[in-house]
């Protein structure tokens, strides 16, 4: 018997059908990335936790919030529902203390639409400019002003689809504007509100829209109509984005998220 004739060693023979085998075998796809942190997310790590919340914990911390903040307003300046119109359209992606100051010396002057279209954008420019994105700004500003004038005897037109026809006025703004003149129970999410909302468990979607309509399910109805102020209020000093005040809030021990930002550091 030759060399070629010889039975090939069970072992042997083995591991070739398990190289072969192998090679014949689909490559590993490579593991599915983490799910992207939404872009609103700013700040110490934002927990994604069970909904709906217990509603006995909602309660509570919508009661604390009320005793310290009973009638809780938005820090923007206006004084007709046009100034605030255009002040909460000037604060997107802005600080409302830089709105002010811009506000303050614009309404000075430009307090109607009327005045407002009488200074046209290149006049409302200088007005404006400490503020981001203040050429858009000002664009949308004369044509909100415009359509107001042509369209609705000159006075802003107070429900949300009216609102939101008007340039520069979104969802947000609308719905800013609604709750602030106490016409609709509205909650705005900004970056405060999508911020605390997660971190205190009252709601875990993605993406803002998805965020509002949690909001409504779970807020009491009788604590609806001011709790967009009271969880930006919350959010704007003391659950901040960074370094968040666990040792100074109020709910703290209602709050699902601050033992892990306090183990994570991330918390004061």
């Amino acid at each position: 018997m030759g060399p070629r004739d010889e039975p090939e060693d069970d072992g042997v023979l083995g591991l070739a059908k398990a190289v072969k085998s192998a090679a014949k075998a689909k490559p590993r796809g490579k593991p599915a990335p983490a799910p992207k942190r939404p872009s609103i997310m700013t700040g110490a790590a934002i927990p994604t936790l069970a909904w709906p919340p217990d509603e006995d914990r909602v309660d509570q911390i919508f009661e604390r919030l009320a005793r310290v903040m009973p009638e809780p307003k938005t820090e923007l300046n206006f004084s007709s529902p046009y100034t605030l119109v255009v002040a909460v359209a000037l604060s997107a992606q802005a600080t409302d203390v830089s709105v002010n100051k811009a506000t303050d010396r614009l309404f000075a002057v430009a307090d109607t639409p009327a005045k407002m279209l009488a200074l046209g954008e290149e006049g409302l420019v200088p007005y404006i400019a400490s503020i981001g994105l203040y050429r858009g700004k000002a664009k949308n500003v004369i044509a909100l002003s415009r359509i107001v004038m042509e369209q609705h005897d000159g006075a802003v037109p107070l429900t949300r689809e009216a609102l939101q026809a008007l340039p520069g006025v979104g969802r947000k703004t609308a719905s800013v504007v609604l709750n602030e003149l106490g016409i609709e129970a509205a909650i705005a999410v900004d970056t405060h509100v999508f911020r605390v909302s997660h971190r205190l468990g009252l709601a875990n979607a993605a993406t803002p829209d998805k965020v509002e309509a949690q909001l409504f399910r779970v807020v009491p109805e009788a604590f609806l109509p001011k709790a967009h102020h009271w969880l930006i209020l919350h959010g704007r000093y003391t659950c901040t984005a960074r370094k968040p005040n666990c040792l100074g809030c109020i709910i703290s021990d209602l709050c699902p998220s601050r033992a892990g930002l306090v183990a994570l550091g991330e918390a004061r």
